[in-house]
């Protein structure tokens, strides 16, 4: 199995269709096809999306046997999930089970990035030392990483271009790094 791919977790309403317009109304999976249009007009963009490491399933597949087993196989091939935490963001069965095997089995890194959160700044605290109550709200919206973020290597960035960048081509945030687990985020 090689590990290079970033797997993307984002909120969509279940069942899901990509096909549909409703999937394309849904912030969290725009967010997520926004990092795939920066990676398809630009190559040296760092993404390589897991998602394309599978076939795609059907809305109607089964759970336990297709669905759940699928997601399973693209975050072995990956090397770090980039989770979107939004206002919008619920506490799906799939997102459940992304952050739950992704942290609690595969101990991977997780890149979040808040797209209601624009620069660095707005991430942390006036002294620029924490994280602030924004974010950390945020976490209630999926107790499963909420509760298990500890055992991992966690970097928080905004909704911006340049720092996903920097964050993808950070190896201290890719499995097998090293990274001690913790709460990480740029000061500026």
């Amino acid at each position: 199995m090689s590990q290079i791919h970033n797997y993307t977790a984002f909120y969509v309403s279940e069942p899901f269709n990509e096909s549909t317009l409703g999937a394309h109304a849904t912030k969290d999976f725009c967010y997520y096809n926004m990092l795939k249009a920066w990676k398809g007009s630009d190559n040296s963009f760092p993404f390589s999306n897991a998602h394309d490491t599978t076939y795609n399933v059907r809305d109607n597949s089964d759970w336990e046997t297709t669905l759940k087993t699928r997601l399973r196989e693209r975050l072995r091939n990956s090397k770090n999930i980039i989770l979107f935490l939004s206002d919008n963001t619920s506490n799906s069965r799939a997102l459940r089970e992304e952050i739950e095997y992704g942290i609690n089995t595969l101990n991977l890194p997780i890149i979040v990035i808040y797209p209601n959160l624009k620069t660095k700044g707005d991430l942390l605290t006036e002294d620029k030392n924490y994280l602030n109550n924004t974010v950390k709200n945020l976490w209630n919206k999926l107790s499963v990483f909420r509760d298990s973020k500890f055992k991992v290597a966690v970097l928080h960035i905004p909704m911006n271009k340049d720092v996903i960048r920097d964050s993808l081509n950070n190896s201290d945030f890719r499995v097998g790094s090293g990274k001690n687990p913790n709460d990480y985020f740029y000061k500026n």
